[in-house]
C-alpha cells in the first residue's frame, strides 16, 4: 500500500513593516490562498518588524518533523530582497528541511487585472479608458531587473487601450531613472490625457504606498494597493504548484 505524498508546506515570506496594515493585508491574503486550497498547510514568516519570523517558521516546521518547503517570496518583482535577503535567510534553515524557493509573484496577467480591477472601483470608467492615463506607481529599485520588469508592465498594459501608462517609483528614482508619481501626473497632463489614474503595484499599504498617494493628489483617481484580492492569491498558488513540481517527483509522485 502506497501512501500519497504530502504536499510541501508553503511558507509565505512577507517583509514586514511598522505599519500594522501590512500584515493585517499579508494574513488576509494568506487566509485567501487557504480558502482557494483548504488542503494547503500555509504558514507566514517575516524578514523584519513582524513575528513569526522566517527563521523561527521554518524551526518549528522542522521540530515537528515536516520535510519539505516551499518558501515563496511576497514580492512582485526579483529584486535584493528575493536575490539576497530570502536565499540568506534559508540557507540558515535546518537541515532536516528541503526548501525550495519559489518565483515572486510579478510579472502576471492575473496581477494586471487586479490593478485594473482596483482603478474601476476607485471610480475610472472602462468608457474613459482611451482618454485615460495612468501612473503604474510602483515601490521602487535600483535592481535593473526588477526596473525592466515594471517597464515591460507598463508598455504591455498601454497596449489595451490606455492613453498612455508610464511607470513611475516611490522610492529609488534618482537611481532608476523613473520619476516619482507626482512628477508622471503631471506628464501625462502635458501629454494630454484628459484624466489620469494612479494604480499603485505595491501589495499592502505602508510607508512607501503612503507616498505614492501623497504623490497622486494631481490624480483624477487613486486605486487602491493589490491587497488580499483573489488573483493575488491564485497567483500564490501558481507559483506554490510551479516550485513543488520537483519535490513531488522526488517523492515518487
Amino acid at each position: 500500500m502506497h501512501r500519497k505524498p504530502v504536499a510541501p508546506v508553503l511558507v509565505v515570506i512577507a517583509h514586514g513593516s511598522r505599519d500594522p496594515r501590512h500584515a493585517a493585508t499579508v494574513h488576509a491574503l494568506v487566509r485567501r490562498v487557504r480558502s482557494l486550497r483548504p488542503g494547503l498547510r500555509v504558514e507566514t514568516g517575516f524578514l523584519d518588524f513582524n513575528i513569526p519570523s522566517v527563521q523561527g517558521v521554518l524551526e518549528s516546521l522542522a521540530a515537528e518533523g515536516v520535510r519539505d518547503v516551499v518558501a515563496l517570496p511576497l514580492l512582485l518583482t526579483r529584486a535584493f530582497h528575493a536575490k539576497a535577503d530570502i536565499p540568506a535567510v534559508l540557507r540558515e534553515a535546518p537541515s532536516r528541511l528541503r526548501i525550495r524557493q519559489a518565483e515572486v509573484l510579478g510579472p502576471s496577467p492575473l496581477l494586471t487585472d487586479v490593478l485594473e480591477r482596483r482603478l474601476y472601483e476607485a471610480g475610472s470608467m472602462p468608457a474613459d479608458r482611451s482618454s485615460t492615463g495612468v501612473v503604474l506607481a510602483s515601490a521602487g529599485s535600483t535592481d535593473p531587473e526588477a526596473i525592466a520588469v515594471i517597464a515591460e508592465i507598463a508598455r504591455e498594459w498601454r497596449r489595451t487601450g490606455w492613453c498612455a501608462v508610464r511607470p513611475a517609483f516611490a522610492s529609488a528614482g534618482s537611481s532608476s531613472g523613473f520619476p516619482r508619481t507626482e512628477d508622471v501626473v503631471r506628464e501625462l497632463r502635458a501629454l494630454g490625457c484628459a484624466r489620469v489614474a494612479v494604480a499603485p503595484y505595491v501589495l499592502a499599504p505602508g510607508f512607501l504606498p503612503d507616498r505614492i498617494a501623497r504623490g497622486a493628489a494631481g490624480a483624477d483617481v487613486l486605486a487602491e494597493v493589490l491587497g488580499p484580492a483573489p488573483e493575488v492569491a491564485r497567483v500564490l498558488l501558481e507559483r506554490y504548484d510551479a516550485a513543488r513540481t520537483p519535490a513531488l517527483t522526488a517523492l515518487g509522485a
